[in-house]
């Protein structure tokens, strides 16, 4: 009988490795199609265009903790403007991690409100968007960047190089904010990047009727933006986006060109 259920279990764990959504359900999550499609995906890059409350952290946090429960020694960041973002983020893994509840799966050895270490060497931790936080890490095996189009472009390139030697996995998650940013260029110009958009209206947890009072509520620019997903203008901006990029000819010698000479 002991036999049996150790088969069964080794099993289901095996099932449970190729396939995370598998996981997913028993933590008590039934993903979308779309989820389901994310995270059966082998890509090294994805860009999450999502509505707000679609459920972008819910199914990234589970990417996280499956890649840190049956890949060893992974190193995992999750990175957001704030501090208070990423350890929501973190908080929704460790949920999921505690309602898994199984011997058979890597003990957490050290666990914190912002860090997790396992039995099997993986390591989760949540970090601010500073740069100064998270320079001295290396070898990242996913790193989650959260509210990313509201990540500062320094960051992005100062965290890119962490990939390098590990081959690792990076997912940015946001909704838009404005034609401008590392996020908006990946989004649109960004090459060899799964993309993923999803508005609100494709969210079936998602009420029409409320969405149509919300519009009222906040109005377009912020409704088109924080639940369809649209690059609007910014508030404070004279010139278009589209206007400034058409303006642009690369054959045009500058009038002046810079010097290092001092005049």
């Amino acid at each position: 009988m002991i036999q049996a259920t150790n088969n069964a279990i080794r099993r289901r764990i095996e099932r449970e490795q190729s396939d995370a959504v598998l996981m997913a359900n028993r933590a008590g999550i039934v993903p979308d199609a779309w989820q389901s499609d994310l995270l059966r995906s082998d890509a090294q890059q994805m860009i999450l265009l999502c509505s707000r409350q679609s459920g972008k952290s819910t199914i990234t946090s589970i990417l996280a903790l499956h890649q840190a429960i049956y890949t060893a020694d992974s190193l995992i960041l999750l990175l957001s403007p704030s501090l208070r973002q990423s350890q929501e983020l973190f908080r929704k893994l460790q949920n999921f991690y505690t309602e898994l509840d199984s011997d058979y799966l890597p003990q957490a050895t050290e666990e914190s409100a912002l860090r997790m270490e396992l039995s099997n060497g993986s390591r989760i931790i949540a970090l601010p968007g500073k740069e100064s936080t998270i320079r001295g890490f290396s070898g990242v095996s996913l790193l989650i960047i959260d509210e990313a189009s509201r990540v500062e472009d320094a960051l992005y390139q100062s965290v890119r190089p962490m990939l390098a030697v590990s081959a690792g996995r990076i997912v940015l998650l946001s909704t838009p904010f404005g034609k401008r940013g590392f996020f908006y260029s990946e989004w649109t110009d960004g090459q060899g990047w799964q993309k993923v958009k999803i508005t609100a209206d494709q969210c079936p947890r998602i009420n029409a009727e409320w969405l149509e009072r919300e519009r009222e509520m906040i109005g377009d620019w912020w409704y088109l933006q924080e639940y369809f997903c649209e690059f609007v203008e910014t508030n404070d901006q004279v010139f278009s986006y589209d206007d400034i990029q058409s303006a642009l000819d690369p054959d045009i010698t500058p009038l002046f060109e810079r010097s290092d000479s001092t005049i």
